[in-house]
């Protein structure tokens, strides 16, 4: 199997410089911690006074013992790119996130190797068979869940990191699984996804590694036979059971198990939720929405119950209880994935692997030193493109709910829930007044209460909303953009400050008697989503007045990229997938190509997908990436579709060089190598 190239980031003047920089920031490491740290030193042949430390991050690496991990630091002794030096010594740096600390094992070449480990003091303590026990079962999580899913988001995150597939064969398998049975509940301690307040035994990185594993390679045997093991220690293991036989089709069997399930815990939030997913799936959405409430009652501080409901509710288009859900989600702050904090290095090598060379990846890809695409000021604001966790999630269903009904609609929907300022002053002061601006409260940005979750502050949104929201160049003449501009609701801040004299009218308020104030954090979606469908119709009706006029509408490849989410995020799949070839057009770009991906999905276009898939891991190779769960996961959708042989062989007569075809058939063989479905056809 061909490995990625090794990329290699020097530091010159001072070495070991990025180990403790890592050991410094232990003490802030709050999830399943960073890629490993690989640092070696070398040394001129000819010169043996001077030393240059050299390092790179790497996520994959088998971590069961001390061996293991000096076999990977051998492997990096010899450099084709760099004959004039030799590596004298190494440390590889694996992070447990159980024991919150950080594994190290220094080989000094040739000669010896000690391991031990470092804790977030950056004391030394002895390295233990389970510590190393934890540290293997963490590094397959960090492969898994800090992988790329073929976008290149995460690659292009942290410089320099090389990822490799932690689990190649059924005999890693069995040691994966059997280390997650023996720790699976210490799970919580892992922390948990940004939408889960509190990790528990079902809802944390543990469980969401082990399902995405099952997921990606189909080994749902395997996922159900470990569950069936770890329910008979603790009956809400049965939500995590149910889900892994939805996956694999045996939904008979998943369903008598949440029955049974639930005559024991009622009141299991997961399992509920579970049945609503499940029900919502096969269009009953009246017996969903039940469920979904009694996950709401059973978890009423979590947000993922809330937003199920709310996804029932859109489902059933009763679009007022949808907004209602919608805002009573509590929302948290998004807690980032862990990066290495690293100082400045002297430079930076990113070799090429030869087998991954591909000219239209390649071709007007910009070159070190060459300007950065313009990106008009309009599209480089976006505050949705930056939402995360819970805020996207809600977001999303908001963008779901105006797709639906339409922009106007949602306003109406919205005056018709929410406490709007224009009627509460007119309540208030029983004389009629026209709309005014709102004030900075209104908006959530009052001094010192600024939310921290990304949603954009009421001033802002007014400052971009005045700006000339256009896509083309600066000084072009663009039409305005017929959206209304959302009125502002009423802020809690002010109906309960106590700054207002007491009215004992209130309590005769009559026109908004049935109706709730709406949370800050919904009200600032509301204008982002204004100023999305607004930069949305100005692009639309330029493209319009181009095409009418015969002229070719031009735009940088960064703009067609940022389109093209901007199309995605608002339910408009054909316009994005216009916006994602225009960018290829240009140059390639693997967010645009994993978009055009999807509508070769959506078309059952076999040819198109993998086109497409053989460009996306040669990209992935090209950054030193050999695994993507979501590609794999892909050709192995494939293969059980179409077979083994026909996707070969469609491969294969693909009109590129070999050495690319060959990483999509390493892809091939690994579905083989876990006798996927369809594999042997």
């Amino acid at each position: 199997m061909v490995a990625p190239a090794v990329p290699e980031i020097h530091e010159e003047e001072d070495i070991y410089v990025a180990v403790d920089a890592r050991t410094e920031s232990l003490q802030s490491l709050r999830e399943l911690g960073p890629p490993d740290l690989v640092y070696l030193v070398k040394q001129p042949k000819a010169n043996s006074t001077r030393q240059t430390g050299v390092y790179h991050h790497v996520t994959g690496i088998d971590a069961s013992s001390s061996a293991s991990l000096a076999a990977y630091v051998n492997t990096l002794t010899f450099s084709p790119l760099d004959k004039t030096h030799k590596v004298v010594s190494g440390i590889y740096c694996c992070y447990n996130a159980f024991s919150h600390l950080d594994m190290r094992v220094e080989v000094k070449i040739p000669g010896s190797l000690e391991s031990y480990c470092i804790d977030e003091r950056g004391d030394k303590r002895v390295a233990t068979e389970a510590l190393w026990l934890e540290t293997f079962l963490c590094a397959v999580l960090r492969a898994y869940l800090y992988a790329d899913d073929g976008s290149g988001d995460s690659v292009k995150r942290i410089v320099g990191v090389r990822r490799f597939n932690p689990v190649t064969n059924t005999e890693m398998e069995h040691k994966f699984l059997d280390a997650a049975e023996k720790l699976f509940f210490l799970g919580r301690q892992l922390s948990s996804d940004p939408e889960t307040q509190v990790p528990n035994t079902v809802s944390n990185h543990l469980t969401s590694g082990i399902l995405k594993y099952i997921h990606t390679t189909g080994r749902y045997t395997s996922g159900i036979n470990l569950f069936e093991k770890l329910r008979t220690k603790d009956v809400e293991v049965s939500s995590l059971l149910a889900r892994v036989q939805i996956m694999a089709d045996e939904e008979v069997q998943a369903v008598r198990l949440m029955y049974d399930a639930l005559q024991d815990v009622p009141m299991d939030y997961a399992l509920l939720d579970c049945q609503a997913s499940f029900c919502q799936s096969k269009g009953e959405s009246e017996m969903a929405l039940e469920c979904a409430k009694r996950a709401v009652t059973a978890a009423p501080s979590e947000f993922s119950t809330w937003a199920r409901l709310a996804e029932v509710y859109v489902s059933m288009e009763r679009w007022d209880l949808a907004l209602l859900t919608l805002n009573s989600c509590p929302m948290f702050t998004y807690q980032d994935k862990d990066t290495p904090r690293m100082p400045q290095p002297s430079r930076i090598m990113l070799p090429i692997l030869a087998e991954s060379i591909l000219d239209e990846i390649d071709e007007g890809q910009p070159k070190q030193g060459d300007p950065h695409d313009y990106v008009h000021p309009s599209l480089r604001k976006i505050h949705a493109a930056s939402y995360q966790g819970t805020f996207l999630k809600a977001y999303n269903l908001l963008t779901k709910i105006a797709a639906a009904i339409g922009w106007d609609q949602l306003l109406k929907a919205r005056s018709q829930v929410f406490v709007m300022e224009e009627e509460y002053r007119v309540e208030r002061q029983h004389v009629p007044k026209p709309a005014t601006s709102s004030k900075a409260e209104t908006n959530g940005n009052s001094p010192g209460n600024e939310e921290e979750s990304g949603s954009v502050a009421g001033a802002d949104a007014t400052e971009l909303s005045s700006e000339e929201t256009t896509n083309g160049h600066t000084g072009d003449s663009h039409p305005e953009s017929p959206l209304e501009r959302p009125e502002q609701t009423v802020a809690s801040e002010i109906v309960k400050s106590g700054k207002e004299d007491p009215d004992p009218s209130h309590a005769a308020y009559t026109q908004f008697r049935n109706k709730r104030l709406c949370e800050r954090w919904l009200d600032n979606l509301f204008m982002v989503l204004y100023e999305d469908l607004r930069i949305y119709t100005i692009w639309r009706t330029e493209m319009a007045q181009f095409r009418q006029q015969a002229m070719e509408y031009k735009k940088s490849a960064t703009e067609w990229e940022i389109l093209g989410e901007l199309a995605q995020r608002l339910h408009h799949f054909d316009e994005s997938i216009e916006a994602y070839q225009s960018c290829l057009a240009t140059r390639f770009s693997p967010k645009a190509m994993r978009g055009v991906l999807k509508l070769y999905e959506q078309r059952n276009d076999t040819r198109g997908m993998l086109g497409a898939l053989i460009r996306l891991i040669a990209w992935q190779y090209r950054w030193y990436s050999e695994f993507s769960p979501e590609l794999l996961f892909l050709v192995r959708k494939l293969i059980e579709d179409e077979g083994a042989v026909k996707v070969r062989s469609i491969v294969q007569a693909t009109n590129l060089p070999q050495a690319v075809l060959d990483l999509t058939h390493q892809y091939c063989q690994l579905c083989a190598t876990f006798r996927s479905s369809g594999s042997d056809t």
